[in-house]
């Protein structure tokens, strides 16, 4: 059976451009253009990149209770979002397994965006449905309403500025406002490591707005140079480093997660932090030849979940959960990646840092 892949309001765009267009949680969605995923992990690294990540999903919750009902579900503490701030948090199960990895903005008093992974979007909406229950709130799948755009680079802010009605929100808050004449909610939030924007506008003024930030030159990227970029960062990727398997100690978002609010996982993430877990997710860096790729099982125990050749420091990185007595940084391991033994070794947050590695 075929099945028919959705596209984005961005997808000529793309097309125009030579995106070398791929399935992906989906969506027909660009991989990389013609210059290669080098040259555009290195634009955003040294100017600006634009990413199209419209795939991503949106659930608006509003109402009365819309804090009570999000400390329930989200791993975070809510009530700490001040309107026009933004959060990361987790959606757990009961056992205290990963559902999902999202960012959330207050938009008003009792009203609040929640950005979903593209995979997990319908499954998210399901579970939050499920367990709203109780609360007088109402619940909106946003998906269709929205085009995502990720301005990511040093120079992403003077560019995406030099388009809007008024001075950009700062990092990890979020505001309305008009670019390139068109309404937007401007995020300051990204998956690079760089600073930067994410613009959330109309599905049918997103292409002027792209190709408009284009022209000023932010460089169009594609899936692949997203992955090298928040891996060379230590981002977690949802279905790699994340699941429902995993929990949040052991995949280090602890920072993350307040049990004391009583979200839904708060007990079992509480008896991991109190005992230990058995793993602990570790970023790593190969010390020989060689590239880990996630599924690649660690000698002695252990298994990669997301690994690359880093373009900025130009060896193989990634990260993988370790035996928790070998997941020190300095501590050394080995990967067998098909069938030849690869040495790394633990290394710090993050793997690539301008000041020191730039």
């Amino acid at each position: 059976m075929t099945t028919t892949l959705k596209r984005t309001a961005l997808f000529e765009c793309h097309r125009s451009a030579g995106g070398k267009l791929v399935a992906f949680a989906g969506w027909e969605m660009p991989v990389q253009y013609g210059e290669g995923i080098r040259a555009e992990h290195l634009a955003v690294r040294s100017r600006a990149g634009i990413f199209d990540v419209s795939h991503m999903g949106e659930v608006e919750t509003s109402g009365p209770d819309a804090a009570a009902f999000l400390q329930r579900i989200h791993s975070n503490d809510v009530a700490k979002i001040a309107i026009g701030g933004a959060q990361y948090s987790l959606l757990c199960d009961e056992d205290g397994g990963v559902l999902d990895d999202l960012f959330t903005y207050r938009l008003a008093p009792d009203r609040y965006l929640t950005v979903t992974n593209a995979a997990n979007h319908g499954s998210d909406f399901d579970w939050m449905r499920a367990h709203a229950d109780g609360f007088d709130v109402e619940l909106a799948d946003c998906q269709d309403a929205y085009a995502m755009l990720a301005v990511q680079g040093p120079v992403a802010r003077e560019i995406v500025q030099a388009l809007a009605d008024h001075p950009l929100p700062a990092r990890m808050t979020a505001d309305r406002g008009i670019v390139f004449g068109r309404e937007a909610l401007i995020c300051g939030t990204g998956y690079t490591g760089e600073d930067g924007v994410e613009l959330l506008v109309d599905p049918h003024g997103a292409p002027a707005v792209w190709d408009e930030i284009v022209r000023r030159g932010a460089t169009p990227a594609g899936l692949a140079a997203r992955d090298t970029l928040r891996l060379e960062a230590c981002f977690h990727l949802y279905g790699n480093d994340l699941s429902q398997d995993r929990n949040p100690i052991e995949a280090g978002l602890g920072w993350a997660c307040k049990e004391d609010t009583g979200f839904i996982g708060a007990e079992a993430i509480r008896d991991a932090r109190e005992a230990g877990t058995p793993e602990k997710l570790v970023p790593f860096k190969l010390t020989g030849p060689g590239i880990a790729r996630g599924g690649n099982p660690v000698v002695g125990g252990g298994v990669v979940t997301s690994g690359t050749l880093s373009p900025c420091l130009g060896i193989g990185i990634g990260m993988a959960y370790l035996p928790a007595d070998r997941a020190d940084v300095g501590d050394a391991f080995e990967i067998d990646v098909r069938g030849k033994t690869r040495p790394a070794v633990v290394a710090s947050k993050p793997l690539y840092d301008k000041e020191t590695d730039g």
